[in-house]
């Protein structure tokens, strides 16, 4: 049901990764409605060095460290 290749890139220093993890949503809420139907839950929680965990479970789940240096 869901990709594999949503892993790449998630926490590399190089990338933006709020950018990738709202890609990865966009795809992951895409499969649920083409499967019928899906249940998703998203949560937040602020780590040491100004940075921010977010976690959505969607079947298995998908964990992103964004700097809050990207909200800005």
């Amino acid at each position: 049901m869901y990709r594999t290749d949503l892993k790449k890139d998630r926490n590399s220093i190089d990338s933006r990764v709020l950018e990738v993890a709202i890609a990865d949503l966009k795809k992951i809420i895409l499969d649920g409605l083409r499967h019928g139907f899906f249940e998703y839950s998203i949560s937040c929680e602020k780590i040491p060095e100004k940075k921010l965990r977010m976690v959505i479970k969607a079947g298995k789940s998908y964990s992103y460290i964004i700097s809050e240096r990207e909200l800005n």
